[in-house]
């Protein structure tokens, strides 16, 4: 989306591409229709043959996430030898059920690959070798930015109280109480039942120790009420079985990130495995001035400086469980620590992680491809 506003601001005609349905029960997909055609986007469905047309007449085609592969071979089948020299793939994604043939067969053909961290590009183009056979592409690396609507209520002191305000009273906190919380869809992937581990080892840690801390919470932001999963209802059990549930917060799903930001104090990124292929919540987080703890693995490692911007822990169970553990505890117990990485963290995002940085990373990208005529048509697919 941040790339369909960018080109639009140097006056590409930009069109949108998307099997989304925008009707009014897909909230989600309504709101970024909204927002694509206020700005001048076109916004066409992927099946039809508007989405043809466009492919065909675009200067450049960027296809968005890994899995939009598929739309090579379901729609424009007929037309690839004249689609595929013009396709820019931004890809997202670094889980296994990601490399499959039927997603990414055409990427050796391809303009070029375009991904959000230097270590999942590394691993895109041994994974594609070692398990399909096929080369990356020429292949650059894009950090993300934060856009100038976060950075505006994060630099509010104004902003960041009410919404501070707002969300802690909503959560029955106090504004003295430590609040820690996971940013993110709630999966196994995504770490939340470990980090609740972690809490609670925490908690145990602090009483043995007879430190004294403020209040703790734990906040698991991303949550489905109407779709509560197997995996979900394994956290809420272990929640009860251990008898925290004054100190655990769920939180339905949002893209409303920033009221959350300005709420707590310490962000946990705990993706496991590979870890996140960038983590923009991470790059969100440091611009609120919130010190970040992190799985040592992905795109974290690439954003937070250990000791500096926030603590790194390993993956998995049996090291990185105690291991926040204790990280959380030395940012309960070390306010001036806590407020010190917060700091340092802004000044790493003004530095490398705003939205004029991202512009310049792609735009160098983009001149390095074959784009012929100025009024350059754009097609994304989503």
């Amino acid at each position: 989306m941040e790339l369909a506003f960018l080109l639009r601001k140097v006056g590409a005609q930009v069109i949108w591409i998307t099997y989304q349905k925008p009707d009014l029960e897909n909230a989600i997909a309504h709101s970024l229709e909204y927002k694509m055609v206020s700005k001048g986007v076109q916004v066409f469905s992927a099946k039809g043959q508007d989405a043809i047309d466009s492919a065909l007449k675009a200067d450049l085609i960027v296809l968005n996430t890994a899995v939009s592969g598929k739309w090579l071979d379901a729609v424009l089948k007929e037309h690839l030898s004249q689609v595929l020299p013009k396709v820019l793939w931004w890809i997202h994604e670094m889980r296994g059920h990601y490399f499959k043939l039927d997603y990414v067969s055409h990427l050796p053909s391809v303009a070029a690959a375009m991904i959000d961290s230097k270590t999942t590009a590394e691993y895109w183009k041994n994974r594609t070798h070692e398990r399909l056979g096929i080369q990356m592409p020429k292949t650059y690396v894009v950090h993300l930015g934060n856009s100038k609507e976060l950075m505006e209520i994060a630099e509010s002191y104004v902003a960041r109280r009410v919404l501070r305000e707002h969300i802690r009273q909503s959560l029955e906190v106090q504004n003295e109480d430590l609040l820690f919380a996971i940013i993110n869809s709630v999966s196994r992937g995504k770490g939340q039942y470990l980090f609740l581990q972690s809490f609670y080892e925490s908690l145990n840690l602090i009483r043995e120790q007879k430190l004294e801390v403020p209040a703790m919470h734990a906040i698991i932001v991303g949550s489905d009420i109407n779709a509560q999963t197997k995996f979900e209802g394994e956290l809420r059990n272990f929640v009860a079985k251990q008898g925290i549930q004054d100190r655990v917060h769920f939180v339905n799903k949002t893209r409303a990130v920033a009221p959350y930001l300005a709420a707590i104090d310490v962000l946990v990124q705990n993706s496991q495995a590979r870890g996140e292929c960038f983590g923009r919540i991470t790059i969100e987080a440091m611009a609120f001035q919130l010190p970040v703890l992190g799985t040592r693995a992905g795109g974290t490692t690439e954003i937070v400086d250990d000791g500096v911007t926030g603590l790194l822990h390993p993956v998995g169970k049996e090291k990185g469980v105690m291991t926040l553990a204790e990280n959380i505890v030395i940012l309960a117990t070390q306010a001036d620590r806590r407020l010190a990485m917060g700091k340092e963290g802004y000044r790493k995002v003004k530095e490398k992680f705003m939205e004029h940085h991202m512009a310049e990373r792609i735009a160098s990208v983009l001149k390095q491809l074959p784009l012929h005529r100025p009024g350059n048509d754009f097609a994304a697919f989503k």
